[in-house]
């Protein structure tokens, strides 16, 4: 990826929280007809290796669990909040107008070695742990064991366990950090007048990375 230095993210607990806010991971692994992508949830255990370890299911209907290539690392890409800015926003505009637009981001992606685990157990295991996470902020959270013993069991044989132990993680927060004060205002003011969730997010991150310190 990428990575001007005043982008980077390299502490592992927001790496980590921006998995778990935005679970759903872009998992691409290389095979026998080159690259292979698939949108899946997963749930992180920061607590099973140095880096956090990635664990997850897929149909056995996919064909990625069987071709992929266990000496190359996968990749995992999850996305955060992300916005278009627009070059009205800056200071600068009034100023001299030499602007453009842009996207301010927040991304990670972990690399690591794809293992698939076809276990009844674990897969249950996963699957629990990653529907009651989910499950928690609804007022009446449903559970695996809601649905009757046969048909839970009937459901597990039709998917596969994955895990991956992160060998290597990186994060950008590309949030306005290279513009002025006063177009980092401009561009905070202008996501909170949309007024939708993303863009005040957006704008909680602009205000709170600051600009990149000067030498």
């Amino acid at each position: 990826m990428y990575q001007p230095p005043h982008f980077r993210e390299d502490r592992l607990e927001v790496q980590h929280d921006l998995i778990r806010a935005h679970p759903l991971g872009l998992l691409v692994t290389v095979g026998s007809t080159g690259l292979a992508a698939n949108p899946i949830p997963f749930v992180l255990d920061s607590s099973a290796s140095p880096l956090g370890t990635l664990k997850a299911h897929l149909s056995r209907a996919n064909a990625q669990w069987r071709d992929f290539d266990s000496a190359q690392e996968a990749l995992v890409v999850f996305q955060g909040v992300e916005t278009y800015i627009t070059p009205s926003w800056y200071e600068a505009k009034r100023e001299h107008g030499k602007v453009v637009p842009t996207w301010n981001y927040a991304i990670v992606q972990a690399r690591g070695r794809l293992r698939v685990i076809d276990d009844p157990a674990w897969i249950l295991r996963q699957v629990t742990t990653m529907t009651a996470g989910q499950e928690a902020v609804q007022p009446t959270p449903w559970a695996v064991s809601d649905a009757p013993d046969a048909f839970v069991a009937a459901q597990l044989k039709g998917i596969v366990g994955v895990e991956i132990e992160i060998a290597r993680i990186e994060g950008k927060w590309k949030v306005s950090q290279n513009r002025s004060e006063a177009d980092r205002q401009g561009v905070s003011a202008g996501l909170r007048l949309l007024d939708d969730d993303a863009a005040r997010q957006m704008a909680d991150l602009v205000e709170a990375k600051g600009a990149v310190p000067r030498e």
